[in-house]
């Protein structure tokens, strides 16, 4: 009985450390743990074999559950992450005059700190996102645009920002580019967000519509912000729901 129970209790602590094959070791731990309980009250029998099972089914049974959690936390990531994101800048064709290499930034590229340029290519699994344009001190514009804008409150000034969403995916049923967020981010760190006040911008991007591979939303979105910094501010762009935030510069 001790032998079975340190035999089963062996194999079930191997496959407990297989994420493919957990469910084997599930099966087999808590029966090596039975038998090595019962091997502990034969009489006249060696209880070593049964102690060693007992230890072994126990650890295993630990070592079991820490896989188990490894591998639903790698499953939960790896279903609502779209990837890393990675940026192309747009290519810069003025070169110094004296051929030396532009010195390397002493922040890291797409932080507020230092936003990468307007026309960026960012792109994770799913999404390619490009800011196409931004118009500072777009409040005239977007006053003629719709009767029921209102004027921006004492201090503020409307941009328009444009921006491009491609589904890069292979959903066959598609995905709306809901979860691709523009937001403004002023110089003193508060975020604006595009629903913070209702702007109707002129030829608004369709964020509701389904997308298929290759297919494109394009448009304005508008935001309220401080006219005094308003081109210091930096726009910060979330390509999925759970992707890290990449900045913009406005200008």
């Amino acid at each position: 009985m001790g032998l079975i129970a340190l035999i089963a209790a062996v194999l079930g602590f191997i496959f407990a450390c297989i994420p493919g094959a957990l469910i084997v070791g599930w099966i087999l731990l808590p029966i090596a743990f039975v038998l090595a309980i019962v091997s502990l009250f034969l009489k006249g029998r060696a209880k070593w074999m049964g102690i060693t099972a007992l230890i072994v089914s126990i650890v295993g049974t630990i070592v079991g559950v820490i896989v188990f959690f490894a591998v639903l936390v790698t499953s939960v990531d790896d279903a609502f992450n779209s990837g890393d994101v990675t940026v192309v800048e747009p290519s810069n064709d003025t070169a110094a005059d004296d051929g030396a290499a532009a010195e390397e930034p002493t922040v890291e590229a797409g932080t507020r700190e230092n936003p990468y340029p307007i026309g960026s290519v960012m792109e994770s699994d799913d999404w390619r996102v490009v800011i196409n344009s931004v118009s500072l001190g777009a409040t005239d514009t977007i006053l003629a645009a719709e009767s029921y804008n209102e004027p921006p409150t004492e201090g503020s000034e409307y941009i328009l920002v444009n921006y491009s969403a491609t589904y890069l995916g292979v959903d066959p049923n598609g995905q709306m580019p809901a979860f691709v967020t523009i937001g403004y981010v002023t110089v003193d760190g508060t975020t604006v967000n595009a629903f913070d006040k209702m702007i109707f911008a002129p030829e608004p991007i369709d964020t509701t519509s389904t997308l298929y591979t290759d297919g494109i939303a394009t448009g304005n979105t508008a935001f309220e912000v401080p006219s005094a910094t308003a081109g210091q501010g930096v726009l910060a762009v979330t390509l999925d729901l759970f992707d890290d935030k990449v900045f913009v510069a406005v200008q």
